[in-house]
């Protein structure tokens, strides 16, 4: 029988959606976010749902939202990646997949907090949705290994991996995995990084830079002197200036293929 579901995200989790559709799913309606397309991005998402004549939603969802799906018939709704807070309903199961260990590292963005720590473990969680964030019961978990070296892509190819799994397995068997869902227990909320956590400065070492530039690679990083701050994308520490500019640390230069100055800092 088709599974009718409504689905929310961004492309970060975007090979979920794309299971979804090989199992062939009926998607209700994709709610997705606005995004700068520059770090984070919904193309691809609104792609396939261009593709596949999923209607769309910018919005953030509301109780009408939820009441419109429930009576057409929505038996799940799949949050992959959404910024938004939703309302719950007991109409259907809401099942979030939360890209990190439960309940270890609940939060909005836990991933990077995990690189910072030197966790050598990741893993991704299904989990339903409850009003408190990342605390429901679990349905499925899986885990893989990290290593010392591993950035935040890494990170995210080892989501890749096991996520689409996870979620046929999801689809084929929601039933018996609702009934035997594991409730999590005590765990720690980390609050999401801020401009602090991912700035660098001529001070910081070469190692912590390391650090910082791995756990948000892709995303912006601030570099800062006394008088100006640069926006550094992709960067990565040389234990010498390479070709183009550089920034240096103690023991080392910071280069990246995305710079942008910022100009006077304050």
């Amino acid at each position: 029988m088709t599974v009718k579901l409504a689905y929310l995200g961004i492309d970060l989790l975007q090979c979920a959606l794309r299971t979804v559709l090989e199992e062939e799913c009926r998607v209700l309606k994709l709610f997705t976010c606005k995004t700068d397309n520059v770090t984070e991005f919904n193309t691809g998402v609104l792609e396939m749902a261009e593709a596949n004549g999923i209607p769309v939603g910018l919005e953030p969802v509301t109780q009408a939202d939820l009441a419109w799906l429930a009576e057409q018939g929505c038996a799940l709704l799949l949050c992959a990646g959404y910024y938004h807070r939703l309302p719950i309903t007991d109409a259907f199961p809401m099942v979030n997949i939360h890209p990190a260990p439960l309940p270890q590292y609940r939060g909005a963005w836990p991933m990077p907090v995990m690189l910072l720590r030197g966790e050598r473990r990741g893993g991704v969680v299904l989990h339903r949705m409850e009003e408190t964030f990342d605390t429901g019961a679990v349905l499925l978990e899986e885990h893989f290994p990290l290593t010392a070296h591993d950035t935040l892509a890494d990170y995210m190819a080892g989501v890749e991996q096991v996520l689409p799994g996870m979620v046929r397995r999801l689809l084929r068997d929601l039933p018996g995995l609702l009934a035997n869902a594991r409730p999590q227990g005590e765990g720690a909320c980390w609050p999401c990084p801020t401009e602090h956590d991912w700035t660098i400065t001529p001070e910081t070492s070469a190692q912590e830079a390391d650090a910082i530039l791995r756990a948000f690679y892709g995303y912006e990083c601030i570099y800062r002197t006394e008088e100006r701050r640069y926006e550094l994308i992709g960067g990565r520490v040389l234990p010498h200036p390479g070709p183009g500019m550089c920034f240096p640390v103690r023991n080392g230069w910071v280069r990246a293929p995305r710079v942008r100055e910022l100009g006077d800092y304050g």
